[in-house]
């Protein structure tokens, strides 16, 4: 815990929120429930149903590791990879189900909330090596 005890309190809020969002994401609607949303979306770039699940849990795990990384990162690239990955994911669900767009809590609102604490990561960061 050591590491934590030198970063501000927004940073911090900034990685726990994220790193939240993302092992959530990957472990819940993927690795565990496999939600059908996940397999529908999936299913627009992939053809076997079988291998949709398979991707699925794949991106799941990757999902983890990511929002491991994302807590414990000490470069601002890391939050810039995160914000390049929710804005292609937004452009992905607009492309393939435009009507999510039309759900509570959709990918619209959810992205550009993480996209913003990316962004206040990398000042935060950047506030913390000129120091």
């Amino acid at each position: 815990m050591h590491f934590f005890q030198h970063q501000s309190l927004t940073l911090l809020l900034c990685r726990l929120a994220l790193a939240f969002s993302w092992i959530y994401q990957g472990a819940v609607p993927k690795i565990v429930c496999q939600s059908q949303g996940e397999i529908d979306l999936l299913g627009h770039v992939i053809p076997v149903y079988t291998w949709i699940c398979q991707a699925v849990v794949f991106i799941g795990a990757g999902e983890i590791i990511f929002g491991i990384l994302l807590l414990v990162a000490v470069w601002r690239w890391v939050f810039w990879v995160n914000t390049a990955m929710l804005t292609s994911l937004l452009f992905f669900v607009l492309l393939f189900e435009p009507s999510m767009f039309t759900l509570p809590f959709n990918p619209l609102t959810l992205n550009l909330s993480l996209i913003a604490l990316s962004l206040i990561a990398i000042i935060e960061i950047k506030k913390e090596i000129a120091v």
